[in-house]
Order: C-alpha cells, then structure tokens, then sequence
C-alpha cells in the first residue's frame, strides 16, 4: 500500500468514526479540512466499496501516459525536478502536448516517481543553533498581513509592521489599514524605538522594497528616503539574502506568534482600537510570558538590555509628505497602477506636476502652493480609472454668474430667472450640472424654443434640466412634422390662376347638335 492510499484509507475512518461519535458533517468538514460533497461520499460507502474505488483508480487512463517515458528519462537524470519544471519542458519537447493543469502534471509526475521509486531529493541545508548575542547589539525587522473579520461580517485585510530585540525577545508590533510605505515604515522604527527607551546598535531585514531598490550582489541601494533617515539615525543596517528566513527566524517566530496568539479569531472595529489592542497584548501576554526557547520573561530581560541601547532622542518624523507627481496629458496621475483624474485644465504643457498625500483610505492632490485641487478614495484593484464626476465641469463661474448668463439669452429675463431660481430650490447640490445642461440647450436649440418648454414646464411644475430638454426636443420635433405636412400638400390649380375659379364656362344649345345629328 502507498504512502497515498493509506492517507485516504486514515481519512475514510476518521470520517465514519466522528459520525459514529454523533457529530454532524458540518462539524466533520470544518474538523478535517474537506469539502461536503467528499465526506457525504465517503459515508455512503462500506469498506469493500472504498477499497474498490481505490483499486479502480490505479488502473484507470492517464491522459500524459504517452509522455510516461519522457517523464522518467528526465527524473533519472535529475531527481529534484519538481513538477511545474517537467510541466515546462512537456511543453518544450512536445509541440502536440495536450492543455493540462499544474495539478494533472503534478499527479503524474508523482505517480511515475511512485511506480519506479524515483524519491524527491530535497536540498539539505545544515543548520546550527545561534549563539545569544550580547545585550543591545540586534534587533530583526519585518512586516506581516493578516485578513480580520469586522463586526458586519465582512473581511478586512490589515498590515503590521513588528520588531524584536535578538537577546531579550522584547516585541513590539503596530497596525496600518495600507501596506506600508517608506515613510510608513520609519514612523514605526520611531514608535519601536520609544517603545524600547533606545537604538540597538544592528538591525536586521529583508529584503523588502520598502527599504531597498536592489541588492546588485551585496551592494545595497536603499530607497532616498530610508537612506537619510538611517544616516540622522546612524543605523547600522544588515539585508538577508533574497528568499532566506531562516537568516531571521526570530523576528519570523513573532510574525507567525502575531498571527496565531493575537489576531487569530480577533474582530476589527478600527485601526485605532486594533492598535490599542496590540499595545495591550504585549504588555498582558507576548512580553510577559515566558519564552519557549530562552525560559525567561522577555520583559525582564529587556530591564537590562535597555541600558546597552544607544540613547533615543525623538525626532519629528513626517510620515505622510507632500509628493511630486506627474500629471498626464489627459489630466491624470498614475498611483499604485491605478489612474486618478485631475480636473480639466490642470494639465499645463510637459512638466506639470501636483503635489499628493496619502491619508489612510484617501489620496488628497495638491498644486505646487499647496492648495488642495481634489481628493480620491484609493482604489486596491489595478488598471483603473478613478474619476471625480465634477472634473469635466466648467468652474470658472460662479453659480450666480452662471444664472444671470443664462437668463440674458431671453428676452423674458425675470420670468427665465423665476424658472431658474426653483431648478436651483428642487436640486440644490446638482445646480452646476443641471445650469450645465440649461446653457448647453439653448445653445442647441435656440433660446425662442427653449423659452416655450420653460412655460411649459413652469406651467406643470418641472423644475429640472432634463425634462426642459425632453420638452424642447418634442417642440422641435412638432414643428418639423406641422413643416412636412405643409411641403406634401400640392394646389390643383397654379397660384395665379385662383383668380378665374369663379369664372363660369360658355355652353352650347341642345338644338344644334340636334340638327347636325338628323342631317
């Protein structure tokens, strides 16, 4: 029997065995991991029935059997391919290869493995306990996301930036709505830094964009900001290889303990609330117990390591800084692959650029002079066109310049103004628009038409743009009917002879036509 089939063998009586104990397959799913329809299928089946279920997957038709010995050629040569690697060269190898999923390459690479005893040799790696390093020397930095569940139901991801000091497990964690950014993240080493009373002389990362634009084999380029802020701080800074925790399994060890001991069940309400909340747990729990490898209280252990730090001054950090940025030609701004609109006008020739801050959910655009241009809500998903409906809108004018402009086009101002004052009244935040649309109108149609839909509509009480425009649309259209109809309408009779319809014509007498007929 195979290492699989007896997994499958484990799984069909743990499942009658929980039913055997009164528990529901809803209680049964969630407890194994599996889905309705398996457990409902598994129970339905005695043990003869499974094991021929079994046998009958064995000998069933594998749809890369034709590539069977491509398969195993490869795995002779080099036994640690893995699957998607085998997937690649199938496809390579073989212009006819059929489409499959990576799941259907992956069991039949497993099966050829299984049926000519071609193990997976992993990579050994050899490890070797780290000597407990001297009091206020490291501290391990890292950031984590975590998916919480909010009082409505809903789900609300979170990002969390932590770090630990290497000899007394002493933790600190803070909370963000948005994945941190550069200037995110030194506001954090600032907290994390007054939370432990001072500096550890190294710290400890990956290698994270936050901080680095690349490694180029050892020579670390650190993004501008995080390199000035490292220079105030006279930090000295260590990157671990690309794809590495090991190198910084403590501060991994807290990611992981964050995950399960604190958020693990835990609702959201706010991030100010969840931050409180972390503060809480590490003063009541994840600095108070004792560490399973150290068995000392991490909080006792910082006592003394906190006079081995080098001395913490406050500095003003300004976590969220106006930004330069670029505006396109057809007034945008690129931001996180999405495109935010600015209004019409803003984009000024090459080199125009805005001023952005970000603010939790909100990006707010500024001009040079910092004067707020418009604000937008951030958007998560990518290649989209975030649009204020108000940026295509001539605003220039005022609403009450607007008015009067548009009643001068009439000669019946005061009764056109009366009209425009009750649009104004009934749609008081749409006025701009609904002005828009009036001006717009008129300039369409002509203002003699556009003065009888506003006695009409003023007559039955509609004050709003779009039905002034319906109604100017249905006059025009009657009078272009009442014009047709007068074209098709032909005179029997030229226009200048109407004159000779009363004129009577001369008759003859019955008498000579008589006489012509006897003779």
């Amino acid at each position: 029997m195979t290492k699989q089939e007896l997994n499958y063998w484990m799984i069909y009586h743990e499942i009658h065995q929980m039913k055997r104990d009164g528990s529901s397959m809803r209680r049964i799913c969630q407890k194994l991991a599996l889905n309705f329809r398996t457990v409902k299928k598994y129970l339905s089946m005695s043990e003869q029935e499974f094991f021929q279920r079994l046998e009958s997957q064995k000998h069933r038709y594998k749809k890369l059997a034709p590539y069977e010995d491509f398969v195993k050629g490869k795995l002779d040569l080099f036994p640690e391919t893995k699957s998607a690697q085998m997937h690649d060269w199938l496809k390579e190898n073989y212009v006819d290869f059929p489409t499959s999923c990576e799941k259907t390459v992956y069991n039949f690479v497993m099966y050829v493995r299984q049926k000519y005893s071609i193990p997976l040799q992993p990579v050994n790696r050899d490890f070797f306990p780290v000597e407990e390093l001297h009091y206020g020397y490291q501290a391990q930095v890292d950031f984590g996301e975590y998916t919480m569940r909010t009082c409505d139901g809903s789900r609300k991801k979170v990002y969390f930036f932590s770090m630990v000091l290497s000899r007394s497990r002493h933790k600190y964690v803070c909370f963000s709505t948005r994945p941190f950014t550069t200037q995110m993240a030194i506001l954090a080493h600032e907290k994390a830094f007054d939370f432990f009373q001072g500096i550890p002389e190294l710290i400890v990362y990956d290698q994270d964009s936050v901080f680095l634009h690349n490694e180029n084999y050892g020579s670390l380029l650190l993004t501008k900001e995080f390199k000035a802020y490292a220079n105030i701080r006279n930090l000295t800074l260590h990157f671990c290889r690309k794809a590495d925790p090991q190198s910084k399994g403590k501060i991994e060890s807290v990611i992981k303990y964050i995950k399960q001991n604190f958020l693990y069940n835990r609702t959201f309400i706010d991030i100010d609330t969840l931050n409180d909340q972390a503060l809480n747990w590490l003063s009541r729990t994840a600095n108070i117990m004792v560490h399973h490898r150290t068995r000392k209280v991490p909080f006792s252990e910082w006592q003394i390591e906190k006079q081995y730090l080098k001395t913490y001054f406050p500095m003003p950090i300004d976590c969220n800084p106006y930004l330069p940025y670029c505006v396109r030609k057809d007034n945008t701004i690129a931001y996180k692959s999405n495109f935010y609109t600015l209004p019409e006008g803003t984009y000024k020739g090459k080199g125009t650029d805005v001023l952005i801050r970000v603010e939790e959910e909100n990006i707010h655009i500024y001009t040079r002079e910092k004067k707020l241009i418009c604000t937008h809500m951030i958007s998560n998903d990518k290649g989209r066109i975030i649009r204020n409906t108000d940026h295509k809108r001539d605003k220039e004018m005022k609403i009450h310049h607007l008015l009067d402009q548009i009643a001068g086009h009439f000669k019946q101002t005061d009764q056109v103004k009366k009209y425009l004052e009750m649009v104004r009244k009934t749609k008081p935040r749409y006025i701009r628009d609904q002005l828009m649309i009036i001006r717009k109108t008129i300039e369409s149609f002509g203002s003699p038409d556009v003065f009888k839909a506003i006695e009409y509509c003023h007559e039955h009480s509609l004050y709003d743009a779009i039905s002034l425009k319906s109604i100017v649309e249905k006059i025009i259209k009657s009078q272009d009917h009442q014009l047709r109809q007068s074209e098709d309408l032909k005179l029997l009779v030229a226009p200048e002879n109407l004159k000779r319809v009363n004129a009577k014509p001369l008759a003859s007498n019955i008498d000579d036509y008589e006489n012509l007929l006897s003779n």
